[in-house]
């Protein structure tokens, strides 16, 4: 029994070959040596870059005497001009040519579209106009309002004529400042064509004009005579230029107040039109006309 068991024993073991002698070797073809890779270093300060301007790229400190970058070889010259940006003419960032920071690769710069363009000119036109405008008008703008706001003094005229008149109503009597005296041409009618004329031996800046139509200011009078409806008036100035204004009087008694700003003038016509309650047995007549310029106290 003892002999069956150490058999048992002896298949589990698993046979193991003898050790032999190593065979001797043969010849070996020499290798090829690899060469050897430079060793890369990242780029750091450089020795003696004290001093010189850092890139704009990569920041990294170069020496002065350097044109591009020791790390990323970009220029150095764009450096110094990054750090001290200058800006462009208002007419040029007005056209649209602008510092535009340059677009890194993959960007997509924005598209200047047609819209933008055409906003550009108009806005520049608008300009070019309301400047040619304020050259032009301003000066005139100003007058105006200086004499909207300028206190106003009578200017009396120096010569006063009419085209005819009416027997004892001259036409010094239209600027005696008294109203219950009158100057009429002496036809009837509405008077159309007939005129009287003011000159002044120095030219007068003219703000205002009353004119008091009828033969008096008082209301129970009014319908004694026509009443001067539409008047031209045509005025000289003192540099020979001759212009003209219309004015239209309603149909009451008292003295009507007109705007009259004529500037310098040497001579003021008004001629009749027109008139209210015209009729044969009736001539047209004005009480009195009076001018108003600028008071030299309140300049």
């Amino acid at each position: 029994m003892s002999d069956t068991m150490a058999d048992r024993a002896r298949s589990l073991l698993v046979p193991v070959a003898e050790p032999q002698a190593p065979a001797a070797a043969g010849p070996v073809l020499p290798g090829r040596p690899d060469a050897e890779r430079p060793a890369v270093h990242a780029p750091g300060p450089q020795p003696g870059s004290a001093g010189g301007a850092p890139c704009r790229w990569c920041s990294t400190p170069n020496r002065p005497d350097r044109h591009y970058c020791v790390r990323c070889a970009m220029p150095l010259a764009e450096t110094a001009d990054a750090t001290a940006p200058t800006r462009a003419p208002w007419w040029r960032r007005l056209l649209g040519g602008r510092q535009r920071e340059t677009p890194w690769a993959g960007d997509r710069p924005r598209l200047r579209r047609v819209f933008d363009r055409i906003g550009t000119w108009i806005t520049v036109a608008v300009l070019l106009t309301a400047a040619v405008l304020g050259v032009l008008y301003l000066p005139d703008g100003v007058r105006a309002a200086l004499d909207h706001f300028a206190q106003r003094a009578p200017v009396a005229p120096d010569r006063i004529t009419a085209s005819r008149s009416y027997p004892g109503h001259h036409p010094e009597l239209a600027f005696d400042k008294r109203s219950n005296t009158w100057w009429g041409p002496g036809v009837s009618q509405s008077g159309q064509g007939e005129w009287i004329e003011v000159g002044f031996s120095e030219p007068a800046r003219l703000l205002d004009v009353i004119i008091t139509p009828g033969v008096s200011a008082r209301a129970d009078e009014i319908g004694e005579s026509a009443l001067p409806h539409r008047v031209t008036a045509t005025i000289t100035g003192k540099d020979g230029t001759v212009t003209t204004r219309r004015l239209t009087l309603d149909q009451g008694a008292g003295g009507q107040r007109r705007p009259f700003r004529v500037g310098e003038a040497t001579k003021v016509r008004f001629t009749v039109d027109s008139a209210h309650a015209a009729s044969a047995d009736k001539q047209v007549a004005i009480a009195e006309i009076e001018f108003f310029g600028p008071s030299s106290a309140g300049r």
